[in-house]
């Protein structure tokens, strides 16, 4: 199901520096043939577009050419730096502070219909009677017959304490129902869980960096250990993007001594120059601490990481992350539209900076490639230990990355386990809580008889592979000596859905149950079901629980 950021899921992708642009003459600093030449083609370009408005043959669309021509611009840079005009600024401001008001709700369009796909706990929405699969009819009176799902979510977002009247089909009914749901300021709260886990280890899992992470990780960390009397620490970032980089320093100050270098930011000004260190005492300087990540960890996640670990503060578990050593600011721009800009790189203590792919370089086609691990240069922690610029920051326990085949990405594409959930439910009004709830069978069997009743179908990449070699060999002259070879493998990778249903069956069945516990328990839910069978979340156990380990962690080799 397509998904709209509507009321209140967001990922933020970037790095946003906020409120830190120090004020100078930029222009100052260039040369006057820059001046010239900046001065010179937005003539030409002014003029040109002057000409083409007023005698091309057909009417030209300025908006959408004009945005169209900035995308090219900015995408010849890296994908960081973007233009958001003034009707996207209140999505941009969301990103930034996680708070808004409407009803609390994601909203989702697929097979014709404005889908309810996540109503969030606690918020309008849910406390109403919202449900995941509930099909928006109307909005205050307006048929949204024709509309998508961007217009349903700008108009169930409102003024917090005013009213929306909404008609809706729920799955499993014919007749349609009618709620009022009362709008309000929604603040996210991005610690989606955090709980305490066996040999007395707190668990925090943190979804994003907003202007409320950090108050966010102090609350459950304070409770926690005051409660919970944890002794040690799990921070958890997997998939998480990155976001407010003040929110990940003042996190990073909870765990470090005062004065401690913690990251250092460098741009083509000096006057752009940052260097920050912890402003504090710190809350927990000595308490056990491991960080989980995976390649999805971006930006100010890599941050937290990688400090703590050029510091010898944490353990970092998982796989090497996304590799994102850019910093963003916003820029404002003329009517009320504004300029997401890479501004910098930053730098964490020792001194490297883990970008994976350089931007300023691009191959003859205009491509760009990830720098290799054999350009990469060699730092060192503060108690020695060797790491490594570009790339990510590789984890000091490097755990197996799940794969996940085809077969479930076009699952999730056509909304099966969805579909199949929102009408599974209307049978089951109660199931077991997410700590205990196992799927059976039976609802197994179900669930691929419901794959098998839809026109579903689904590529496989080795049989595109297949096709490739096919026209490789023929091109070269040895298809015909081994075609029985060839047709041999090929039945064998001729799509079977019965037998991939089987084939694959664990990690449906947990995608499945996944679903299950989202519909139910929300996000929360979700979370606590798949730390169930989480390797990572068990080697940080393992480490936290084995002090000689944890100490051995932060040897020089």
């Amino acid at each position: 199901m397509k998904q709209i950021f509507t009321d209140l899921k967001i990922k933020i992708a970037g790095l946003i520096i906020a409120g830190t642009f120090i004020s100078f003459s930029g222009q100052a600093q260039l040369s006057e043939k820059a001046h010239f030449d900046i001065a010179k083609y937005l003539d030409i370009y002014n003029a040109l577009f002057k000409e083409l408005n007023m005698f091309y043959v057909d009417s030209i669309d300025v908006k959408k050419t004009v945005q169209d021509n900035i995308t090219f611009m900015l995408r010849r840079l890296d994908p960081y730096t973007e233009f958001i005009p003034e009707e996207d600024m209140s999505k941009f401001e969301v990103q930034t502070t996680g708070e808004y008001g409407g009803i609390g709700a994601l909203i989702g369009s697929g097979t014709g219909n404005i889908t309810i796909t996540e109503p969030y706990e606690g918020m309008p929405a849910a406390l109403a009677g919202l449900q995941a699969g509930d099909v928006l009819l109307e909005i205050d009176g307006v048929d949204l017959t024709g509309k998508d799902a961007s217009y349903a979510s700008e108009h169930l977002k409102g003024q917090p304490n005013t009213k929306v009247k909404i008609k809706f089909r729920r799955v499993g009914e014919d007749k349609p129902r009618e709620i009022v749901v009362e709008r309000k300021r929604l603040q996210i709260n991005p610690v989606i869980y955090y709980g305490v886990l066996p040999g007395n280890i707190g668990y925090i899992y943190l979804s994003d960096f907003t202007t409320h992470s950090a108050s966010s990780v102090k609350e459950a960390f304070d409770d926690l250990k005051t409660n919970k009397g944890i002794e040690a620490l799990i921070i958890d970032v997997r998939d998480n993007g990155g976001g407010v980089v003040e929110d990940c320093l003042e996190i990073l100050n909870y765990f470090l001594p005062k004065g401690e270098l913690l990251l250092t930011m460098k741009g083509k000004f000096r006057q752009l120059d940052r260097t920050f260190r912890a402003t504090q005492q710190p809350i927990a300087p000595d308490i056990p601490l491991a960080i989980l990540v995976n390649r999805m960890s971006a930006s100010a996640s890599e941050i937290l990481a990688g400090t703590l670990q050029d510091l010898d503060r944490a353990v970092i578990i998982g796989t090497r992350t996304f590799g994102k050593g850019l910093v963003q600011s916003p820029r404002p721009l003329p009517y009320d539209g504004s300029l997401k800009v890479t501004t910098a790189k930053y730098y964490i203590p020792s001194g490297r900076n883990i970008q994976a792919i350089d931007y300023s370089h691009r191959n003859e086609d205009g491509s760009i490639s990830s720098i290799p691990d054999s350009l990469t240069s060699v730092f060192h922690t503060s108690k020695g230990r060797s790491v490594r610029d570009g790339g990510g920051i590789t984890p000091d326990f490097v755990t197996e990355e799940k794969k996940v085949p085809t077969i479930v990405y076009y699952m999730e594409s056509d909304n099966l386990f969805f579909d199949f959930v929102t009408s599974w439910r209307t049978k089951h009004p109660q199931i077991a809580p997410p700590e205990q709830f196992v799927l059976s069978d039976e609802d197994y069997e179900a669930f691929k008889a419901f794959v098998r009743s839809k026109d579903f179908n689904y590529d496989r990449q080795s049989e595109k592979a297949l096709d490739t070699l096919k026209e490789i060999m023929t091109f070269e002259g040895y298809f015909a000596s081994a075609s029985e070879e060839f047709t041999a493998l090929e039945n064998k990778l001729k799509p079977d859905l019965n037998r991939d249903l089987d084939l694959h069956k664990d990690i449906l069945s947990d995608r499945l149950a996944g679903e299950i516990m989202k519909q139910y328990y929300y996000a929360k839910g979700e979370k606590i079901y798949s730390l169930r069978d989480d390797s990572d979340l068990k080697k940080a156990i393992e480490v936290l629980s084995d002090k000689n380990t944890y100490a051995n962690t932060f040897s020089a080799q």
